[in-house]
């Protein structure tokens, strides 16, 4: 398994996600109701999958590795970049999800937040997705040992094996939310 290859099919997935998260704003902003049960499964989508399985990977395995052995210029790009980047989408879902506690609880205001956090993550991870496949990735496969990047690739497998059951829970939210809102 090639870990680099396997990160840019799980961004696909987050991105098909992204496109379903403003179809429900946008049906929102057309004066639909808000659909609490599809928002707060895009939520565990982005928690347990884009977060938790993807971010991990990237996280724990491969910017890791890539601050250690590459250095400084790793350090900046993944540190004060892809990190915080992480960490403002993080941010967003939490907003996105209090403001959806808070609609439901007679706020109609907080419609707004639902709308603002939940386009703005999904610009977010847009522009994210594209530093990281075309420029992240890149970088770590042409400066990483190769003893790293197949160290990098076993642990994928494993960490694979493990957390199947997320990744296949998450996949069919995903179809079935992408049928509901004609991805």
């Amino acid at each position: 398994m090639n870990a680099i290859e396997l990160m840019m099919d799980e961004h696909k997935n987050i991105k098909e996600m992204l496109k379903v998260v403003r179809k429900a704003c946008f049906s929102v902003l057309e004066g639909e109701e808000v659909n609490y049960e599809d928002f707060y499964k895009m939520i565990h989508f982005i928690r347990n999958y884009a977060d938790s399985h993807h971010h991990k990977k990237e996280e724990i395995m491969l910017f890791n590795r890539m601050v250690d052995e590459i250095g400084e210029t790793a350090e900046k790009v993944v540190k004060y970049g892809m990190l915080v980047e992480h960490d403002l989408g993080r941010l967003y879902v939490t907003n996105l999800n209090e403001a959806l506690e808070a609609l439901k609880n007679g706020n109609a205001e907080a419609k707004l937040d639902v709308i603002a956090n939940a386009v703005s993550y999904t610009n977010l991870l847009e522009r994210h997705i594209h530093k990281e496949d075309n420029v992240i990735y890149k970088f770590a496969q042409r400066e990483l040992k190769k003893e790293t990047m197949y160290v990098i690739n076993e642990e994928c497998v494993s960490f694979e094996e493990k957390n199947n059951n997320v990744k296949d829970e998450n996949l069919e939210i995903l179809k079935n939310l992408k049928e509901k809102y004609c991805i």
